[in-house]
């Protein structure tokens, strides 16, 4: 009876065993997302200290030129030089991937960005229709590049959706070559708008002059 007894109770206990594994089932892994890599500094990168010289720099060797220049200009209209142009960070990363956007489609690849040295003309309105708000401030404006033909070039994109060096539609003012077709600079702006041509250039950022700087 003893016997009956021992094999009932162990028997009753490997029932509860298995049922207890049968409920626990296997244990699942837990996904896990892949590390983000830490990002480094660019090589570009300057301390503090620098940017505030570089500011302070222009302060003492550019802006009194800037100021007694446009005030024989136009004497009774007040200057401040503007120190930045700045542009929304959401903005930027349209801008990018609009660039990037066009030129895959083009079938090339983006070698940098050129920011050149503008200057807002002295009249209300831009050949565009878009307001000047801020006339005779200086600026700039943002030129994507590719390689051409060996040389890194400020491109747009053609009618037909081919990258082409804004070269070839514009005078340089400074030397008066002049590319492919006979255009002058004055109608860059128009040309790049019709018959479907498309342009990479940006502008129309906020200007600021002090007292709103960080410097």
């Amino acid at each position: 009876m003893k016997n009956y007894k021992k094999a009932f109770f162990a028997l009753l206990g490997a029932t509860f065993l298995v049922l207890g594994a049968c409920q626990q089932g296997p244990k699942k892994e837990e996904p896990t997302e892949p590390k983000q890599e830490k990002v480094l500094p660019p090589e570009g990168i300057i301390s503090l200290e620098e940017s505030k010289s570089l500011y302070d720099n222009y302060t003492r060797n550019r802006v009194d030129i800037i100021q007694q220049f446009e005030a024989e200009r136009s004497p009774d209209k007040k200057h401040i030089p503007a120190r930045f142009t700045s542009f929304t960070y959401a903005d930027m990363k349209d801008y990018m991937a609009y660039v990037e956007q066009e030129a895959e489609e083009a079938g090339v690849k983006v070698a940098s960005l050129r920011l050149y040295f503008a200057n807002y003309p002295d009249k209300p309105d831009f050949p565009d229709g878009k307001k000047v708000v801020h006339p005779r401030q200086n600026s700039i404006f943002i030129v994507p590049t590719t390689m051409m033909d060996g040389e890194e070039r400020g491109f747009y994109i053609d009618a037909d959706g081919n990258a082409k060096p804004i070269k070839g539609v514009v005078s340089n003012s400074e030397t008066g070559e002049k590319g492919e077709p006979n255009t002058s600079q004055a109608s860059f702006a128009p040309s790049l708008f019709q018959g479907g041509s498309t342009s990479l250039n940006l502008n129309h950022g906020s200007s600021g002059p002090p007292p709103y700087t960080d410097f």
